[in-house]
């Protein structure tokens, strides 16, 4: 779903209006809103609420829908990478080995999975890095399949690792688009554009970043976004 879009799908306007909902909870009839806003009919937004219950995604309760943990847990995430949780770099790096053997295509999924959470990056297969300026634990799923290191490599590996210039071009059109957004329908859209690229963020600490790197300015500018569109979209829905 590209900001540049005009469409959406029921399941995708479903799960954007809840993960930017706080608590992850709305009733039916507000989801049916935010499907309107993309020509959706109120029985299309009604069989995916339906389906989505029934594949794990949500849960129903006296008419309202509810994130399942295991998206709740990507919304977490979401709102992390609008405020990281940061701490001051020593230049150490965080290393993680796969060493299990006979891993389950199922815990290679998962380990994969929760690198991305972790904004850990992939070297090589089976070996993960990043500089060690995040502050949050590592997960079983991780620490079940690898030996972790710390470390100092020669060399900055981050070019390697990351497109910087590509993600901060991104995050530059998405400071514009933010300016030029008219209408509810265009400011869901780039919301959810928005947090997605945020998400993509790689936190690295300020010595590995160019110059005038975007990433603080984002936030800022989608925070201030956020809090008018948010009030305005309530409104909508409440109508």
């Amino acid at each position: 779903m590209e900001e540049r879009n005009t469409t959406l799908s029921a399941r995708s306007a479903v799960l954007s209006a809840l993960l930017g909902s706080h608590p992850p909870r709305l009733p039916a009839r507000h989801l049916v809103r935010i499907g309107a806003l993309f020509g959706i009919a109120e029985g299309t937004v009604r069989v995916a609420l339906s389906r989505m219950v029934a594949a794990g995604d949500l849960t129903q309760h006296d008419g309202r829908y509810t994130l399942s943990a295991r998206l709740v847990e990507r919304q977490a995430r979401q709102d992390e990478s609008r405020d990281p949780h940061t701490r001051p770099w020593d230049g150490t790096w965080e290393v993680a080995v796969v060493t299990a053997e006979r891993r389950a295509p199922t815990d290679r999924a998962a380990l994969r999975h929760a690198m991305s959470a972790l904004r850990m990056a992939e070297l090589r297969e089976g070996t993960w890095l990043r500089p060690a300026n995040l502050v949050r634990s590592w997960p079983e799923t991780v620490t079940a399949q690898c030996t972790l290191i710390d470390g100092r490599p020669h060399g900055d590996p981050t070019p390697l690792l990351w497109d910087l210039d590509g993600w901060a071009a991104e995050a530059h059109r998405l400071e514009g688009a933010l300016d030029r957004a008219d209408g509810l329908a265009e400011g869901f859209l780039v919301s959810a554009a928005v947090l997605r690229h945020l998400l993509a963020d790689p936190l690295l600490p300020a010595e590995l970043l160019p110059a005038g790197w975007p990433g603080s300015a984002l936030r800022t500018r989608y925070d201030d976004f956020d809090r008018r569109y948010r009030e305005v979209l309530r409104r909508h829905m409440e109508a």
